[in-house]
């Protein structure tokens, strides 16, 4: 039995190792995560975390972990920006207000599955330019979903958080480890 991370991220990496998991093998997924029209947010993660884990390739006993996090602001869904412009966009859009993050566990095995989304509720300050500016140069938007990471610079931004940090960052620690128990990986025991 090999477990195989369905994604590229190092903070997913660094998530697992804290409950001393390391994966066998990383084997991102790539698939078109456009939502659909009028897909609403908590629907459209489940379906991309689903998507994820159906398309990496694995022997039936291997286990595969996949997940998506997603930023939404009522039902718009703010995925990762295509550039500077768009990141900047998504921020002041976000600047003073609560939103939400909602992150997808799907970890298959053979052909069950099991899966499990995490709701964080986020508020951000309300962002000055110069904070903008300086947040965008440092290109840390970059591959982020709403266009912010809370673990890295942004973190300064936001006073309040409600619900799972791990969630936040990207992989709901606590429900991970539960669906990985779940299809029979041994956490929290010696691997043989």
């Amino acid at each position: 039995m090999k477990l195989i991370l369905g994604s590229g991220s190092p903070r997913r990496r660094e998530l697992l190792a804290q409950i001393g998991v390391v994966a066998d093998e990383i084997r991102p997924p790539d698939i078109d995560e456009d939502p659909t029209k009028n897909e609403l947010p908590r629907p459209y993660c489940q379906r991309i975390a689903r998507e994820k884990a159906r398309a990496v390739v694995a022997d039936a006993d291997d286990i595969v972990l996949c997940a998506d996090t997603t930023v939404a602001l009522g039902r718009r869904i703010m995925g990762k920006p295509k550039n500077s412009g768009e990141a900047a966009e998504f921020l002041m859009t976000l600047s003073g207000r609560r939103h939400q993050v909602i992150t997808a566990v799907v970890v298959r095995r053979g052909d069950r599955v099991w899966e499990r989304d995490v709701v964080s509720a986020v508020k951000m300050k309300r962002l000055s330019n110069e904070e903008l500016n300086s947040y965008l140069a440092t290109d840390d938007w970059q591959g982020k979903a709403g266009g912010y990471a809370i673990q890295g610079p942004a973190g300064a931004f936001i006073p309040w958080i409600s619900g799972s940090f791990t969630g936040i960052v990207g992989l709901p620690v606590s429900e991970t480890a539960g669906l990985l128990q779940a299809a029979g990986y041994p956490l929290f025991k010696e691997r043989s």
